[in-house]
């Protein structure tokens, strides 16, 4: 009598754990603060690692404490090397327009949360003088509510495979509300260097006013 063999080891369904497939997760779309509102619990960690400094592409050191950037009105922007050419071009645009800003009484900061060697090389390559701060975690970006875990934004851009915040640019007046906002949500929009300027022109006279009174 032949006997036939089973390949495959028996088990018994009580040694099965069974796991959720699928972890829910509320949806909370971005809404990022617009102008007016006011940004209260934004601050910049003075940590010498934070922040790096590049001038005709070539990185200096040197201390940059956050109360100097708090003391004048403060451009801020937010870039990551996962947009690629769209961040490049976002990088040229502010660097074109940085001395405009600092002759019209204001402070220009690129948030980023990476801060590896490929920030010198873009900074080299495309002879960038701009300060960048780095965001661990997102710090910043959520509290400007242009980054969220529950709206990813490769779930909104074809060719985005991380979760990035979205490409934005805000001026903050001295009182730490929000004077000026442009937040890109198709990748699409060109900064208007005219706007920027002339809100840090009308911010930064607020500021002489008061020190005038």
């Amino acid at each position: 009598m032949s006997t036939t063999l089973n390949k495959y080891p028996s088990f018994d369904l009580s040694e099965i754990i069974p796991e959720n497939a699928f972890v829910y997760k509320i949806y909370q779309p971005l809404k990022p603060v617009k102008t007016g509102d006011s940004v209260t619990g934004f601050s910049l960690n003075a940590g010498y690692k934070r922040l790096r400094r590049f001038y005709n592409g070539a990185e200096i050191h040197g201390s940059v404490l956050s109360d100097e950037l708090s003391q004048k009105p403060l451009v801020i922007s937010f870039y990551s090397k996962y947009w690629r050419e769209a961040g490049l071009r976002q990088l040229a645009q502010l660097n074109a327009m940085q001395n405009d800003i600092r002759a019209n009484g204001g402070n220009l900061l690129i948030i980023s949360a990476e801060n590896d060697e490929n920030l010198s090389e873009i900074a080299w390559q495309n002879n960038l003088s701009l300060s960048f701060y780095h965001d661990a975690d997102n710090e910043v970006a959520l509290k400007f509510s242009v980054y969220s875990e529950g709206d990813p934004t490769w779930s909104r851009f074809s060719g985005i495979d991380v979760n990035v915040p979205l490409p934005a640019t805000y001026v903050i007046g001295l009182s730490k509300q929000i004077v000026y906002d442009n937040v890109e949500r198709d990748y699409t929009d060109k900064l208007l260097p005219g706007g920027i300027i002339s809100t840090v022109y009308g911010a930064s006279l607020i500021k002489n006013n008061r020190r005038s009174a």
